[in-house]
């Protein structure tokens, strides 16, 4: 299949162009380079640097490419900054998605698999999560993920779309060969954070919440490795071929790690210690979010490749080893 990928340059995005090549698709990508890296996708790639919301760049990049599928990973995702600065959220995640959902439709490109999150469940009634759960966002970033959902159904009722939307807990490690990884400014998430720690390359790592009612006192985590995220997407095009159907999933290994656990398999594998500062809660951290992933097994016979938190982090390492400075592409301080 032809598959347009909308944030293909991104940390997902590149993981999920590498797999659709690996299963015999043809991928072209669509990327602002906000967040995204050029030297994330393979230089035979079609690749085009445009705005998701830009109606008349998307349409003549669907009229030329002629994709039978889009992939969407270009949201912006960091919640703290989702609070502070919520219209620069709904404009990319919502009002932009929508613009691209238009632009397909004139088009006829009616399948669409959609990279959601678990923020839109927000504090969960229950554990494991299972997709039938309230979804009840406490943040701008969840919201705007839920806004793209429920107008995708409408879609699906009104114009035929067919859809998936994945809804991912904590996307973790890089490509097998260490040719791509996590490379984000500002670095966020735990395991480069940690990673960086360890070795030196950044400050001590801070530990929010000592005194969560968990084994360790600390979050626990549903770490799910990008690769196995990347196949999830691509198993379920056959499914996209009913027109409007409407599919949801959680796409995580369904075991809680806590944030010590984390920092203990990236000690194993650089074999230094990692410097940590413990600092109070963060507002808002649930004490434990772990997926219920039976859906996607039993319904696109997805299984993961990576089960444990040790074989997440040494792919992580590898791409922090053979490309200590990310892609290279930051400006000098």
């Amino acid at each position: 299949m032809n598959v347009l990928v909308v944030g293909g340059a991104g940390y997902i995005g590149s993981h999920c162009v590498r797999q659709l090549i690996l299963a015999g698709h043809r991928p072209v990508v669509l990327d602002n380079l906000v967040f995204g890296h050029r030297g994330a996708v393979a230089p035979d790639v079609p690749f085009y640097q445009a705005e998701l919301g830009d109606e008349e760049a998307v349409g003549r990049i669907l009229a030329q490419e002629r994709p039978e599928v889009v992939m969407h990973f270009a949201a912006f995702a960091y919640v703290g900054e989702s609070v502070t600065d919520p219209l620069k959220y709904y404009f990319n995640n919502s009002v932009a998605t929508l613009h691209l959902l238009r632009t397909m439709l004139r088009h006829g490109v009616t399948r669409f698999v959609f990279s959601s999150t678990c923020a839109t469940y927000g504090v969960p009634e229950s554990l494991p999560i299972v997709e039938t759960l309230p979804q009840a966002p406490i943040n701008p970033y969840g919201q705007t993920k839920l806004d793209v959902e429920n107008a995708l159904k409408a879609l699906a009722h009104a114009n035929g779309v067919s859809f998936a939307a994945f809804r991912y807990f904590n996307a973790a490690g890089a490509a097998e060969d260490g040719s791509i990884g996590e490379d984000h400014d500002p670095e966020t998430h735990l395991i480069p954070l940690a990673i960086e720690a360890a070795i030196g390359k950044g400050p001590p790592l801070r530990l929010f919440g000592t005194d969560y009612p968990t084994p360790d006192g600390t979050c626990l985590r549903d770490y799910v490795h990008v690769d196995d995220l990347s196949r999830a997407h691509i198993a379920v095009f056959d499914a996209l071929a009913k027109p409007g159907a409407a599919l949801f999933y959680n796409l995580g290994t369904g075991t809680p790690t806590s944030v010590r656990q984390v920092l203990a398999a990236v000690e194993k594998v650089t074999g230094k210690p990692v410097l940590v500062v413990e600092s109070p809660r963060r507002p808002g951290d649930p004490p434990a979010l772990y997926a219920d992933a039976s859906k996607a097994r039993s319904e696109l016979g997805w299984r993961v490749q990576y089960p444990d938190i040790d074989s997440i982090v040494a792919s992580a390492w590898r791409w922090h080893q053979t490309h200590p400075d990310g892609y290279g592409d930051r400006p000098k301080s």
